[in-house]
């Protein structure tokens, strides 16, 4: 049988439950952190998904020697203005134009024939993004 050995008081630095109030404290400093952490990144989400008020779709587009007719629908809040940008590209992948087109209506939803003229042919249209401002 061996015996339990007590250390001495205050002879070897500080106590054991002293530590442990330590470990704890910064336990719940660490889960405070990262509660607040994880609420700003769910904010920063939330605003980018539902603050994106100014979006488009391509509907139809049809190319012509000089020109692409890009049909657009458009969806965002009402009075809201902005503008979509758009671009063509030819057959082997150059960009043969690239135009940006506002939109002040104050409708929620605008259908809109747009024409993007082009250096050459024109085989896609492709919406890069909208913009509300």
């Amino acid at each position: 049988m061996s015996a339990v050995q007590q250390l001495p008081e205050g002879r070897y630095g500080s106590s054991r439950s002293a530590d442990a109030r330590a470990d704890r404290k910064l336990k719940i400093a660490a889960i405070v952190l990262g509660a607040l952490f994880a609420a700003m990144m769910c904010w920063f989400g939330w605003y980018y998904v539902v603050g994106n008020k100014f979006s488009g779709e391509v509907i139809a587009f049809k190319p012509y020697a000089d020109n692409v007719k890009v049909h657009l629908e458009i969806r965002k809040d009402a009075g809201t203005s902005g503008y979509c940008t758009v671009r063509s590209q030819s057959e082997d992948g150059a960009e043969v134009g690239r135009a940006d087109f506002r939109f002040d209506q104050h409708e929620k939803r605008i259908d809109k024939i747009v024409t993007l003229r082009t250096t050459g042919r024109g085989t896609t249209a492709e919406l890069v993004g909208c913009h509300a401002g």
